[in-house]
């Protein structure tokens, strides 16, 4: 789906024009350009990243292909940037989806493969005229990765109650092993994934905020240096957490070894209760030729067996093996 915002002056002048009219106005330079490509179809990617705007192709090549890190191009007459939102609400537990941007001088192009709340918050702001509009590219792409960033809050909220949930876990005597450790691996793979992104979408970030590129206007540079420090602090956020879950998996694994133990000394005592009975009945229990116990040893043997074994477990509960 192909979607069109003309500006003119900040105010909306336009939208949803056709391919003709959008050429006609993408020569005014006057006008300022918005088309998003929502999951589009090989044709609509084609006639407009080709046709109308003429990209290069190893540009359209990186936006078609999915990309696992985020990055920006420098295209001299525009920058290609590649972002990545997250969210908790779909199928998955935990997914991504790429958002790539081709900023020029009058235009934006935007390009997902899934609807995005970022984009779809940003066009009903437009639509219903709510605030000022925008007077440059770089002002909407600033709005729409702000957006983006703050959708990474409910995400990391969410993770840090699984996290709390699984120390609990950890902590509780009637935790499942199996269970607890596919929660940990599960949520340690979220916390990587979700730190592997933030930290290079900040460098981008950083990359913008310093004003290398001529496409970002200078008095624009404070609000993505406000950017870059909100993803910094994120990141933060989120290698805090995976370092207690890190604590939580080694009090896990101290814990599991330490009830193997105890299942192992346990049983090492009771082989020690049971020594006396075997050595007194193994030796009472052979076969002698005479054998005078017989009117007055047993009743000795067995009174020796049973002080020799509450001696014994006496003396393992003074060690508290029991």
């Amino acid at each position: 789906m192909i979607r069109s915002f003309i500006f003119s002056d900040g105010k909306l002048v336009g939208q949803d024009l056709e391919l003709e009219a959008l050429r006609l106005v993408r020569s005014d330079k006057g006008l300022l350009i918005w088309v998003d490509l929502d999951n589009p179809t090989p044709d609509e990617i084609k006639s407009i990243l080709e046709g109308v705007f003429q990209f290069h192709p190893l540009a359209i090549e990186d936006c078609v292909a999915p990309n696992s890190l985020p990055k920006v191009e420098d295209y001299e007459d525009y920058l290609f940037m590649v972002t990545h939102a997250v969210d908790f609400t779909r199928t998955e537990k935990f997914n991504t989806t790429e958002l790539d941007l081709f900023l020029g001088r009058d235009y934006l192009v935007t390009f997902h493969t899934a609807p995005l709340r970022s984009v779809s918050a940003l066009i009903d702001r437009f639509v219903k005229s709510v605030g000022v509009g925008p007077r440059g590219p770089d002002r909407i792409a600033h709005t729409l990765i702000d957006l983006l960033v703050d959708n990474y809050v409910p995400v990391i909220e969410e993770l840090r109650a699984e996290l709390e949930e699984i120390e609990e876990q950890v902590l509780s005597k009637a935790s499942g092993h199996k269970t607890l450790v596919s929660e940990l691996l599960h949520v340690r793979g979220d916390f990587t994934r979700l730190r592997t992104i933030v930290r290079p979408q900040r460098d981008v970030i950083d990359r913008l905020s310093r004003g290398d590129s001529k496409l970002i206007r200078p008095k624009l540079l404070p609000y993505f240096r406000d950017l870059r420090d909100n993803l910094a602090r994120l990141e933060e956020t989120a290698a805090g957490y995976h370092e207690r879950l890190m604590m939580a998996f080694d009090i896990f694994l101290n814990k599991a070894a330490f009830e193997a133990n105890e299942g192992i000394k346990f049983l090492t005592a009771i082989t020690a209760v049971t020594i006396p009975i075997m050595v007194i009945g193994t030796w009472y229990g052979m076969n002698f030729e005479n054998m005078p116990e017989l009117k007055h040893g047993y009743p000795w043997a067995l009174g020796s067996t049973f002080v020799t074994t509450i001696l014994m477990v006496i003396y393992l509960k003074r060690k508290k093996w029991f």
